[in-house]
């Protein structure tokens, strides 16, 4: 695929995406042009698809495939409705997964709501690495803290306190979603924290 096709196709993949519902979404119609698809019913049965793909996949269809409807202008300048889909990002990688991998727009669809995706839980998964080290972070502080603070004294007190602080730690990271048996051993704080800050200079850099 020649490089003026691929930045046309990504440029038109970008100008397509709206959100409804605070959920980024491509018009199944849009997407259907976009592909290569002029006719509505060949689409239909690769969307068809695609839902049972997502069933398949454990999802709910109805959180990825929304029935919608659209004016559209006719030739003579009234207006008509018909049938449309919101179609969230993984619909859309769906759907290019079961479309025609010969045609290019196809192909480039497949690799491109793929990135996209892998991109969304790469920011999903660093705000789940920096709410971790924030959370470990408060619970030593307000120990440390404590300790001055209550003037505790000895290694049980201490520790007693360090537990309690850690125990109430575990609760703001549940009330944001991460479940801590999930994640890695204490031990790796460092090695998690080194991580974030090497990914912050790797992308100073590209910028």
């Amino acid at each position: 695929m020649k490089k003026e096709q691929v930045t046309e196709l990504f440029q038109r993949f970008e100008a397509a995406c709206y959100v409804y519902g605070n959920v980024e979404c491509w018009s199944a119609r849009e997407l259907q042009m976009i592909l290569g698809y002029f006719e509505w019913r060949n689409f239909l049965k690769i969307s068809e698809k695609a839902k049972e793909s997502c069933k398949s996949a454990g999802e709910q269809i109805s959180d990825h495939f929304v029935e919608i409807n659209k004016m559209v202008e006719l030739g003579s300048g009234a207006q008509r409705q018909i049938g449309d889909m919101a179609l969230t990002r993984y619909a859309c990688y769906l759907i290019a997964q079961n479309g025609d991998p010969s045609k290019p727009e196809i192909a480039f669809a497949q690799t491109y709501f793929a990135v996209q995706t892998r991109k969304q839980e790469l920011i999903e998964q660093r705000l789940l690495d920096v709410a971790r080290l924030a959370v470990k972070d408060f619970a030593t502080e307000l120990t440390s803290h404590n300790v001055i603070e209550r003037d505790l004294q000895g290694n049980r007190q201490i520790s007693e306190e360090h537990v309690i602080n850690n125990k109430e730690a575990r609760k703001i990271l549940l009330k944001r979603g991460v479940q801590p048996e999930t994640l890695p051993p204490d031990a790796d704080i460092k090695k998690l924290e080194r991580k974030l800050k090497s990914d912050e200079k790797k992308a100073l850099k590209l910028k």
